[in-house]
């Protein structure tokens, strides 16, 4: 059967009692891609206001102006959602991830546990097979108490230290307990996809994994604006082999999946109750295979302001804001195909990131190069603003 979104698997918890915006394909004379507000009458076309969700986010107070945005009214949501398939019927609105303009941006290694993940990579040479003796060794030596040690602190460069003498430091523990954090590009502008489509796994990969995180919505001055979920897809074995290796073990078509919408901050939702977010991850093979797991906020190592402030300051400026990834605790290793070798996608698995206030997150793995190719760039974008007159 095909992935089918529907209410009941999309929206938060307390349906849209808060306040909700994201990103439609709207059909028309000139089709193309709109800021949508969701409401409980229905989904409402921004876009004579705000021709971008990036300049909404950019304006003054994004909150009242959504508020005081009536929109044009587009359809039903659970019309929308019916139709934000792998193909969607063109001629229909459907849902686009919820993000245009903005660089999509991820912080590496802020948990502990996926900290210790990551160093049996690089120990294991991106072997699956040599994981689980890895992990036993790294265990012995560092335990898995990690998260006590504050980032950059005293005592986390005494634990350097130690490790150093074990021969056991590594760039992974660099990032995690030093003082400066993991930052790097994603993907590029327009690259994410949304809910309901398929993400993307390189097809040379043999051990790669869903990454279940919250991304944090940043305007140009560094002001959080709200949060939605995202899949960080990585390969394990790609950047196991050699950290270099990052952008190849990250950023391929399709492999990074953002919505389904933006929660932003107001009376019911706010930076607090990021930091208390449990995210849940779901994955449903076609062999029978299920694997669940949950990433809890509280874990993590470094605040999420702390993570905006090194994505943005004096040394690199966002002028049209960014998504910032951060991180995740998860970190796979139930078996899949035999003892000792890890968990690893196969095609067709049913990926579902959720969480209580922001919902649902659906995708099926394919391979990335058969995967619905990228071709909507920012120039594409420019001109079909230009075309239906919203610049």
């Amino acid at each position: 059967m095909p992935l089918c979104l529907t209410l009941a698997n999309t929206l938060p918890d307390d349906g849209l009692t808060g306040t909700l915006i994201g990103r439609a394909w709207i059909p028309g004379d000139i089709a193309g891609p709109s800021p949508i507000a969701l409401r409980a009458d229905g989904v409402f076309d921004l876009s004579e206001h705000f021709a971008t969700l990036s300049e909404l986010l950019e304006s003054e107070h994004p909150l009242q102006a959504v508020r005081a945005t009536p929109g044009r009214f587009v359809g039903s949501l659970e019309a929308l959602l019916t139709n934000s398939t792998v193909v969607p019927d063109p001629t229909r609105a459907y849902l686009l991830p919820p993000l245009d303009l903005q660089v999509i941006k991820a912080a590496g290694v802020t948990f502990a546990a996926s900290m210790i993940e990551r160093l049996i990579e690089e120990q294991a040479g991106g072997d699956a097979a040599l994981a689980e003796t890895v992990r036993a060794t790294v265990s012995a030596v560092i335990g898995d108490n990690l998260r006590a040690v504050k980032p950059g602190s005293k005592q986390a460069m005494a634990l350097k230290t130690l490790l150093i003498q074990q021969g056991l430091w590594s760039q992974y523990l660099e990032v995690g307990i030093g003082p400066d954090a993991e930052i790097f590009t994603k993907a590029p502008v327009l690259a994410g996809v949304g809910s309901g489509n398929q993400i993307g796994v390189h097809p040379g990969s043999q051990w790669n994994n869903p990454e279940p995180e919250i991304v944090l919505a940043v305007d140009s001055r560094g002001r959080i604006h709200g949060a939605t979920l995202g899949n960080d897809v990585n390969l394990r074995d790609f950047e196991g082999r050699s950290a270099l290796l990052l952008s190849k073990a990250k950023d391929n078509n399709a492999s990074c999946a953002i919505g389904p919408f933006i929660r932003l901050f107001d009376e019911t939702f706010d930076l607090n109750a990021v930091r208390n977010c449990v995210v849940h991850l779901g994955v449903h093979g076609k062999d029978g295979f299920v694997l669940n797991g949950t990433s809890s906020m509280s874990q993590i190592s470094r605040d999420p302001e702390d993570l905006v402030r090194q994505t943005l300051n004096g040394n690199h400026q966002y002028p049209d804001g960014f998504m910032l990834f951060l991180g995740t605790l998860f970190a796979p290793t139930d078996d899949r195909d035999h003892p000792g070798a890890g968990f690893t996608h196969r095609l067709g698995d049913r990926v579902t990131i959720s969480s209580p206030l922001l919902g649902s997150l659906h995708n099926e793995v394919s391979h990335s190069d058969q995967a619905t190719p990228w071709t909507f760039g920012v120039g594409a974008l420019m001109r079909n603003l230009a075309a239906r007159g919203l610049l």
